[in-house]
């Protein structure tokens, strides 16, 4: 069989209009000879009536920033039902087209989990059942974002679940190419609300999407993307209201084919807004102590920065407090700049080019911005600056790497 995995996350399913629009695109995969597993989201988003934070804001403790939480269990079960609604809706319509319909929980799929309730990992998918269920010429409807454990019970992904869901099928069942469709037409060289001539990518590397990702873009999630490049499946990031083949997600070899592509030494331009850089001075300061403070502390640390007489890192603007108090607690001097964004350059194409970054310190220095801290990777420069000036800051490597220019 081909088969082909189609995703629709929470937009996309939230109104009949939408629904009806993805609705075409099954039909079109299966007039082109596709076996269709579909993956829904919950319909909508914060507010909607069954949107997965919706739901969870029945809950105690969830709402009020209360610390005493709901039971993980319990709570998995009340997110699951968010995809539940949705598929069962999804299918109903799609019968009523005339077509055969299969709807299935992520545990009926053969999505086995660990039991780490609200940020389970994948172990295994028992493809038995979906494969029955194609070569009978039925559609799938796979519930996104769950699976069970060994003992069979539900868990859910966490954030970017769905998407995990999909690129996991796809891998199992060796599809053709996983579809990820959403309100957008593919990813962008930029976020277009702050840059007006961003454009669309035409094909980004799985390590390029996955860096765009981590720093901020939201298109797909980047643990989704990392379980497609095990097996090479194919990703296209798509709109649900459009015919617009979107961007396709793939190996670098690919690549090689489009010699334009690869004259952009920078691909596109992430950031990631309300963050806070703390730094912390003096001789024989305790680095290791200093993380692992943060990791008891449930604190998410970036772009961290080691010499000898200083350690500077980020967290986010409302874990900032936090921090600084267990810091001062353990008699470490700390300083604290918050309202800061992280601006990155990601592509493949700068890999062993020199004068990357006496390009970026230039453009960031001809509209006054200051770089308060910086780093870079193979494929990745990172700058933080100032928050009041991340637009400009973006617009400026924008137009320095020239993204505004489509390909050839």
């Amino acid at each position: 069989m081909k088969i082909v995995v189609q995703k629709f996350g929470g937009t996309s399913v939230a109104t009949p209009e939408s629904r009806a629009a993805a609705y075409r695109h099954i039909e079109r995969a299966k007039a082109d000879g596709y076996a269709v597993v579909v993956v829904v989201s919950a319909m909508g988003r914060r507010g909607d009536p069954y949107a997965t934070d919706t739901l969870l804001s029945l809950l105690d403790g969830e709402s009020d920033g209360s610390s005493r939480g709901p039971d993980l269990r319990d709570k998995d079960l009340l997110m699951a039902c968010g995809e539940t609604i949705s598929a069962v809706v999804f299918a109903h319509e799609l019968r009523k087209r005339g077509h055969q319909v299969r709807v299935l929980t992520g545990g009926q799929a053969g999505i086995i989990t660990n039991s780490d309730h609200g940020n389970a990992r994948i172990l295994d998918i028992r493809t038995d059942t979906l494969l029955s269920i194609l070569s009978s010429g039925e559609i799938a409807v796979v519930m996104g974002f769950q699976g069970v454990d060994d003992r069979g019970e539900i868990t859910t992904l966490g954030r970017g679940g769905s998407d995990t869901t999909a690129t996991a099928l796809g891998v199992a069942l060796q599809a053709e190419v996983v579809d990820i469709f959403t309100d957008v037409s593919g990813i962008m060289t930029a976020d277009p609300r702050l840059v007006e001539d961003a454009r669309q990518l035409t094909q980004v590397t799985y390590t390029e999407i996955c860096n765009l990702a981590y720093q901020g873009a939201k298109v797909i999630h980047p643990r989704a993307v990392e379980i497609a490049m095990q097996k090479n499946i194919p990703i296209r990031v798509r709109s649900t209201t459009s015919e617009d083949p979107g961007t396709l997600v793939t190996q670098s070899q690919h690549l090689l084919e489009h010699a334009a592509v690869l004259d952009k030494l920078v691909t596109g331009i992430a950031h990631t807004a309300n963050v806070s850089q703390i730094r912390l001075r003096g001789e024989g300061i305790g680095t290791s102590s200093v993380f692992q403070l943060m990791a008891e502390h449930h604190i998410s640390i970036d772009f961290i920065s080691v010499t000898p007489t200083q350690v500077a890192f980020t967290v986010p603007d409302h874990l900032a407090g936090l921090a600084v108090r267990h810091l001062e607690a353990l008699g470490y001097q700390v300083d604290v700049r918050s309202g800061c964004a992280k601006v990155s350059a990601v592509g493949a194409g700068m890999m062993g080019v020199p004068g990357i970054m006496a390009r970026i310190v230039e453009a960031l220095a001809a509209k006054g911005i200051e770089i308060l801290q910086s780093a870079d990777s193979h494929t990745t420069i990172w700058v933080l600056v100032d928050g009041s000036q991340l637009v400009e800051a973006v617009r400026a490597l924008h137009q320095v790497f020239q993204l505004a220019e489509k390909d050839a």
